[in-house]
């Protein structure tokens, strides 16, 4: 693997393991929704790919997606993550990212504590990889790479 791969995020499934055929694959990534899932897989058009998961943040004015696409004859799924953010200001212009979406979005609250001081608490907190993690271990469980790529899928 090169340096490439390791910035993308690229992983292999592990030695033993025999890959699914590609319909029980996507089968297996929309099997993820649920109620206790901070995201929804769905399938995509032609242009964002064969599957997407997309994670809407309101109280963070974030979204997230994840575009896949299931390459039967390589036994890969090719991901595209994006990112899309708008400042708080009153001239909010938004921002797009492409690539590893790694990060930790956080919202602060001011409380009072127990001794009358004022602190800091956390409100509400995200990590990009509560929306990845478990795209990528299905996967692998299925015995298919996860590779991440930055322009075309």
């Amino acid at each position: 693997m090169g340096i490439l791969d390791t910035y993308l995020g690229t992983r292999r499934p592990a030695g033993g393991v025999a890959p699914l055929p590609a319909l029980e694959l996507r089968s297996a990534l929309l099997a993820l929704n649920g109620p206790g899932v901070p995201f929804t897989v769905r399938n995509g058009t032609a242009k964002e790919g064969d599957l997407v998961a997309e994670c809407r943040l309101p109280q963070l004015r974030v979204r997230l997606q994840t575009r896949m696409r299931l390459d039967a004859a390589k036994r890969e799924v090719r991901a595209l993550d994006e990112r899309w953010e708008n400042s708080s200001g009153a001239q909010a212009l938004g921002e797009y990212s492409r690539g590893p979406a790694n990060a930790v979005y956080r919202v602060w609250e001011k409380q009072q504590g127990p001794d009358g001081r004022e602190r800091r608490v956390e409100a509400f907190r995200f990590e990009t990889r509560e929306l990845k993690d478990p795209l990528r271990q299905t996967v692998l469980a299925a015995g298919w790479t996860w590779r991440g790529v930055l322009f075309r899928l």
